[in-house]
């Protein structure tokens, strides 16, 4: 089990019009990943989801709070002594046709790291060659076929899958999927939800899955959380069918609206609601982080920032407030069981 608790981080700003200036990325954000258990981050881009996801693979440093791993706080060790705790945490990256050195055959690829993890469990060198072969069975392709060929020789869809049998050469306790499926094409984005989602149920991996898309979240884990993020802290947070069947931040209203509903599905009552002014971050901070961009705003959410809790009864945490003014809004039904 790994979890956050306040986690913050600051970027500063280098060169362009505004050289020097901070941008924050997170603002204090708790989270906890239950083993084999499945989260989901969502929201826009530029909203902190893909640094939270680094810094909970290890592949990024925060600037305060604390990270948790099997009851072990991170900040207590030295980084030497984290390695073995976030080795068990891989990261999938967004990109595979980036993400693979296109010099190295696949084979080459996902040798590299069996063999460390063969010299390390004192295992024989033909046991790579059959992992190897295994890794990518698993994942649904022909070791024959993939194992000698090169990155721009597979399809976009197979580059993935690859991916993902790299992640796990080091048998992760937890994958990190940072938008998995956003630049594979339309046709194969099922197959690899598919599979993660397999691989959730067979080996037990926890799986933190980072999107925009609510309904590839709803895919992944309808049985799991999902944490709303807006400009770095989370606004809302709860299972994925409580939030995606009734959200009570505007927020998460307006992420529900965005998707589109065919003529004769819409469900009646249902307003979509829409931020009544694009994004600003030079805006000041001081009260709500919505309320510039809020239809139901007052002048207590202009002055005042809402803390994350369970106001008004809700079964989800939101930081709101004003849940009771929240518009009638829901993802359409069937969507995230197959249409993706």
């Amino acid at each position: 089990m790994i979890t956050g608790t306040g986690i913050t981080k600051t970027y500063r700003q280098r060169g362009g019009v505004l050289p020097g200036r901070e941008v924050t990325a997170l603002r204090g954000v708790d989270f906890a990943v239950e083993k084999g258990g499945a989260v989901s981050f969502i929201g826009e881009s530029g909203c902190g989801k893909t640094t939270l996801g680094r810094i909970i693979a290890g592949l990024e440093t925060h600037d305060s709070g604390e990270i948790v791993i099997d009851g072990v706080a991170m900040s207590s060790l030295k980084p030497r002594r984290r390695e073995p705790y976030f080795r068990r945490i891989q990261l999938i990256h967004q990109d595979p046709y980036s993400a693979l050195n296109p010099a190295r055959t696949v084979y080459q690829t996902l040798e590299a790291p069996l063999v460390l993890r063969a010299r390390q469990t004192g295992r024989p060198r033909s046991w790579v060659d059959e992992r190897a072969a295994e890794l990518l069975t698993l994942v649904g392709l022909e070791p024959g076929y993939a194992l000698p060929r090169y990155p721009h020789q597979l399809s976009g869809g197979m580059r993935q899958r690859v991916v993902i049998a790299r992640a796990l050469t080091v048998d992760p306790e937890m994958l990190v999927a940072d938008e998995a499926v956003s630049m594979i094409d339309v046709s194969l984005r099922l197959g690899i939800l598919a599979l993660l989602k397999d691989l959730r149920e067979r080996l037990g991996t926890s799986v933190v899955f980072i999107t925009h898309d609510v309904a590839t979240a709803r895919y992944i884990g309808a049985d799991g959380e999902l944490y709303v993020i807006y400009r770095g802290q989370v606004v809302e947070r709860g299972s994925v069918e409580t939030i995606i069947s009734d959200p009570v931040h505007p927020y998460t209203q307006s992420l529900l609206s965005a998707i589109p509903v065919l003529h004769g599905l819409e469900r009646p009552g249902e307003q979509p609601v829409v931020p009544t002014e694009a994004l600003n971050e030079s805006r000041p901070d001081g009260g709500c982080l919505f309320a510039r961009r809020c239809p139901f705003r007052t002048g207590r959410c202009e002055s005042e920032r809402p803390v994350l809790g369970h106001v008004g009864g809700t079964p989800q945490a939101h930081a709101c407030h004003h849940p009771e003014r929240r518009s009638v809004v829901a993802m359409p039904l069937g969507v995230g069981e197959g249409h993706v």
